[in-house]
Protein backbone atom coordinates (compact mmCIF):
# COMPACT_ATOMS: atom_id res chain seq x y z
CA UNK A 1 0.00 0.00 0.00
CA UNK A 2 1.70 3.06 -1.12
CA UNK A 3 1.26 6.37 -1.09
CA UNK A 4 0.78 8.56 -4.09
CA UNK A 5 3.19 11.64 -3.02
CA UNK A 6 6.23 12.35 -0.16
CA UNK A 7 3.52 13.32 2.07
CA UNK A 8 1.46 11.30 4.79
CA UNK A 9 -1.26 9.18 4.35
CA UNK A 10 -4.65 9.11 4.53
CA UNK A 11 -6.69 7.03 7.10
CA UNK A 12 -10.55 6.42 6.24
CA UNK A 13 -12.16 5.07 9.59
CA UNK A 14 -16.08 4.63 9.08
CA UNK A 15 -18.36 2.92 10.66
CA UNK A 16 -22.22 2.81 11.47
CA UNK A 17 -23.36 6.09 13.70
CA UNK A 18 -23.23 4.92 17.46
CA UNK A 19 -20.47 2.17 16.80
CA UNK A 20 -17.99 4.51 19.19
CA UNK A 21 -15.69 5.71 16.20
CA UNK A 22 -15.00 8.89 18.03
CA UNK A 23 -14.17 7.22 21.46
CA UNK A 24 -12.43 4.12 19.41
CA UNK A 25 -9.86 7.08 17.58
CA UNK A 26 -9.20 9.24 21.11
CA UNK A 27 -8.42 6.04 22.48
CA UNK A 28 -5.90 4.93 19.56
CA UNK A 29 -4.25 8.23 20.40
CA UNK A 30 -3.38 7.76 23.52
CA UNK A 31 -1.34 4.41 23.11
CA UNK A 32 0.21 5.61 19.52
CA UNK A 33 3.13 7.37 18.37
CA UNK A 34 2.29 7.15 14.43
CA UNK A 35 2.29 10.53 13.17
CA UNK A 36 -1.44 10.96 13.06
CA UNK A 37 -3.65 13.70 13.40
CA UNK A 38 -7.37 13.73 12.95
CA UNK A 39 -9.27 16.46 10.51
CA UNK A 40 -12.02 18.28 11.58
CA UNK A 41 -15.13 18.07 9.05
CA UNK A 42 -17.07 20.66 8.39
CA UNK A 43 -21.04 21.01 8.94
CA UNK A 44 -24.05 22.95 8.92
CA UNK A 45 -25.70 21.01 12.13
CA UNK A 46 -26.00 23.00 14.89
CA UNK A 47 -23.26 22.51 18.13
CA UNK A 48 -24.73 19.81 20.76
CA UNK A 49 -24.11 20.28 24.06
CA UNK A 50 -20.38 20.03 24.91
CA UNK A 51 -19.39 20.33 21.62
CA UNK A 52 -16.58 23.29 20.49
CA UNK A 53 -16.21 24.96 17.02
CA UNK A 54 -13.35 23.47 15.47
CA UNK A 55 -12.76 20.39 17.72
CA UNK A 56 -15.33 17.91 17.02
CA UNK A 57 -16.26 19.81 14.09
CA UNK A 58 -16.24 23.09 11.93
CA UNK A 59 -19.50 24.65 12.43
CA UNK A 60 -20.74 26.57 9.36
CA UNK A 61 -23.52 28.17 8.05
CA UNK A 62 -25.82 26.78 5.35
CA UNK A 63 -24.59 29.64 3.30
CA UNK A 64 -20.86 29.37 3.73
CA UNK A 65 -21.12 25.15 3.60
CA UNK A 66 -22.41 25.80 -0.71
CA UNK A 67 -20.37 28.39 -1.11
CA UNK A 68 -17.18 25.95 -0.16
CA UNK A 69 -19.20 23.11 -2.33
CA UNK A 70 -19.22 25.53 -5.33
CA UNK A 71 -15.53 26.33 -5.25
CA UNK A 72 -14.46 22.81 -4.80
CA UNK A 73 -13.08 22.98 -1.12
CA UNK A 74 -14.74 19.65 -0.35
CA UNK A 75 -12.52 16.14 -0.98
CA UNK A 76 -16.32 14.64 -0.12
CA UNK A 77 -19.09 15.81 0.97
CA UNK A 78 -22.73 14.99 1.19
CA UNK A 79 -26.63 15.97 3.34
CA UNK A 80 -26.67 12.76 5.94
CA UNK A 81 -29.17 11.76 7.80
CA UNK A 82 -32.61 13.67 8.61
CA UNK A 83 -32.76 17.56 9.51
CA UNK A 84 -30.97 18.75 5.43
CA UNK A 85 -27.17 19.21 7.57
CA UNK A 86 -24.75 18.49 5.35
CA UNK A 87 -21.02 17.01 6.69
CA UNK A 88 -17.71 17.35 4.40
CA UNK A 89 -13.94 16.98 4.60
CA UNK A 90 -12.30 19.83 3.83
CA UNK A 91 -9.40 19.91 1.34
CA UNK A 92 -7.59 22.21 2.86
CA UNK A 93 -7.60 20.09 6.06
CA UNK A 94 -6.12 17.23 4.36
CA UNK A 95 -3.66 18.89 2.40
CA UNK A 96 -2.02 20.38 4.47
CA UNK A 97 -1.14 18.10 6.98
CA UNK A 98 -0.32 15.65 4.30
CA UNK A 99 2.08 17.81 3.10
CA UNK A 100 4.15 17.89 6.32
CA UNK A 101 4.39 14.20 6.09
CA UNK A 102 1.20 13.31 8.98
CA UNK A 103 -1.14 10.46 8.36
CA UNK A 104 -4.16 12.14 8.39
CA UNK A 105 -7.62 10.52 10.01
CA UNK A 106 -10.82 11.25 8.65
CA UNK A 107 -13.62 9.61 10.91
CA UNK A 108 -16.50 9.71 8.43
CA UNK A 109 -19.67 8.04 7.10
CA UNK A 110 -19.32 5.24 4.41
CA UNK A 111 -20.43 7.27 1.37
CA UNK A 112 -17.97 9.51 2.28
CA UNK A 113 -15.63 6.98 2.82
CA UNK A 114 -15.51 5.52 -0.37
CA UNK A 115 -15.58 8.64 -2.35
CA UNK A 116 -12.49 9.59 -0.72
CA UNK A 117 -11.16 5.37 -1.67
CA UNK A 118 -12.33 6.85 -5.38
CA UNK A 119 -10.18 9.83 -5.23
CA UNK A 120 -7.20 8.07 -3.07
CA UNK A 121 -6.91 4.63 -3.94
CA UNK A 122 -3.62 4.24 -1.49
CA UNK A 123 -5.95 5.31 1.44
CA UNK A 124 -6.35 3.15 4.62
CA UNK A 125 -9.59 1.69 4.91
CA UNK A 126 -10.52 0.71 8.05
CA UNK A 127 -14.03 -0.14 9.08
CA UNK A 128 -15.44 0.10 12.58
CA UNK A 129 -18.14 -2.49 13.72
CA UNK A 130 -20.56 -3.42 16.60
CA UNK A 131 -19.91 -6.50 18.06
CA UNK A 132 -23.57 -7.29 16.70
CA UNK A 133 -27.16 -5.25 15.65
CA UNK A 134 -28.03 -5.01 19.33
CA UNK A 135 -25.50 -3.33 20.82
CA UNK A 136 -25.67 -0.48 18.14
CA UNK A 137 -29.27 -0.31 18.83
CA UNK A 138 -28.23 -0.23 22.42
CA UNK A 139 -25.78 2.56 21.65
CA UNK A 140 -28.28 4.64 19.75
CA UNK A 141 -30.52 4.69 22.80
CA UNK A 142 -28.50 5.60 25.17
CA UNK A 143 -27.39 8.91 23.35
CA UNK A 144 -30.60 10.60 23.93
CA UNK A 145 -29.79 12.91 21.48
CA UNK A 146 -32.05 12.63 19.05
CA UNK A 147 -35.86 11.60 18.81
CA UNK A 148 -37.41 8.40 18.46
CA UNK A 149 -37.90 8.41 14.90
CA UNK A 150 -34.32 10.25 13.98
CA UNK A 151 -32.78 7.15 16.10
CA UNK A 152 -34.63 4.47 13.94
CA UNK A 153 -33.80 6.28 10.90
CA UNK A 154 -29.64 6.10 11.94
CA UNK A 155 -30.06 2.04 12.47
CA UNK A 156 -31.75 1.52 8.89
CA UNK A 157 -28.69 3.10 7.75
CA UNK A 158 -26.32 1.66 10.00
CA UNK A 159 -27.52 -1.44 8.87
CA UNK A 160 -27.29 -0.80 5.20
CA UNK A 161 -23.82 0.58 5.84
CA UNK A 162 -22.82 -2.80 7.37
CA UNK A 163 -23.92 -3.87 3.94
CA UNK A 164 -20.84 -2.27 2.67
CA UNK A 165 -18.37 -2.86 5.15
CA UNK A 166 -16.36 -5.37 3.14
CA UNK A 167 -15.68 -2.46 0.99
CA UNK A 168 -12.91 -1.68 3.10
CA UNK A 169 -9.44 -3.16 4.00
CA UNK A 170 -9.80 -3.72 7.47
CA UNK A 171 -12.40 -4.18 9.73
CA UNK A 172 -12.17 -3.87 13.62
CA UNK A 173 -14.91 -5.17 16.40
CA UNK A 174 -15.85 -2.03 18.95
CA UNK A 175 -16.80 -4.54 21.63
CA UNK A 176 -13.87 -3.85 24.14
CA UNK A 177 -12.41 -0.51 23.93
CA UNK A 178 -8.88 -1.20 24.83
CA UNK A 179 -9.00 -3.89 22.15
CA UNK A 180 -10.01 -2.44 20.09
CA UNK A 181 -7.40 0.24 20.06
CA UNK A 182 -4.77 -2.05 19.76
CA UNK A 183 -5.90 -3.54 17.41
CA UNK A 184 -6.38 -0.25 15.29
CA UNK A 185 -2.99 0.60 16.30
CA UNK A 186 -1.45 -2.46 15.16
CA UNK A 187 -3.39 -2.36 11.64
CA UNK A 188 -1.96 1.25 11.31
CA UNK A 189 1.57 0.33 12.82
CA UNK A 190 2.14 -2.44 9.89
CA UNK A 191 1.95 0.21 7.19
CA UNK A 192 5.22 1.12 8.22
CA UNK A 193 7.13 -1.08 6.18
CA UNK A 194 4.84 -0.94 3.16
CA UNK A 195 5.32 2.88 2.98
Amino acid sequence: MMVTNDGGRIIVVSGPSGVGKGTLLRELFKITDLPLVLSVSATTRPPRPGETDGVEYCFITSDAFRRKRENDEFLECFEVFHGGHWYGTLRREVESKRDIGKWVVLEIDVQGGLAIREQFPDAVMIFIRPKDREVLRERLAQRGTESPEVAEFRLNQAIEELDLADRYTYQVVNDDLTVAAHELRDILQSLISCK
